[in-house]
């Protein structure tokens, strides 16, 4: 059966998103959420022990990406190519790590004018959080728009 790219796209973002969830909730560690921004211009945070603890959550975050694209194109019967398959995790892996680092996220928000919606913390609402889960989403798409050539 042949795919078309739309099909493709659709399937792919569908993978890549549901296995986010389940990487950044279910996998990843408690130390990692605590640990993945620390900055040591924080008192009492290590930017070694940040850097290090948002590489392995990465890692998982994208090992289970990449077996949810594996698993679920071959469920589906779908081929998707090698090359645009390690171009997009290696797009979602690198945009994951810059907004899982915390300072960059913050400095884009801050950059165009959202500094209180991400510093916001009540109503039932998280704005770091909203936003970071708002660049995600936005970069799965250009991931999935990759593994889809």
């Amino acid at each position: 059966m042949a795919f078309s790219r739309a099909a493709r796209f659709a399937a792919a973002y569908a993978l890549l998103r549901s296995a986010a969830d389940v990487a950044d909730h279910w996998v990843q560690t408690h130390n990692q959420a605590l640990t993945k921004g620390q900055h040591d211009h924080r008192e009492g945070e290590s930017s070694a022990a940040g850097r290090a603890a948002c590489a392995a959550h990465v890692a998982t975050y994208v090992g289970t990406q990449g077996l949810a694209l594996l698993i679920g194109s071959r469920v589906l019967g779908m081929r998707l190519r090698p090359v645009p398959v390690v171009a997009a995790l290696a797009v979602s892996a690198a945009t994951h790590y810059v907004a899982d680092r915390r300072d960059p996220l913050r400095h884009i928000a801050e950059s165009i004018g959202k500094a209180e919606y991400y510093a916001l913390a009540d109503h039932g609402m998280n704005g770091a959080y909203a936003l970071d889960q708002a660049f995600h989403h936005a970069f799965e798409t250009a991931a999935a728009i990759i593994a889809s050539a």
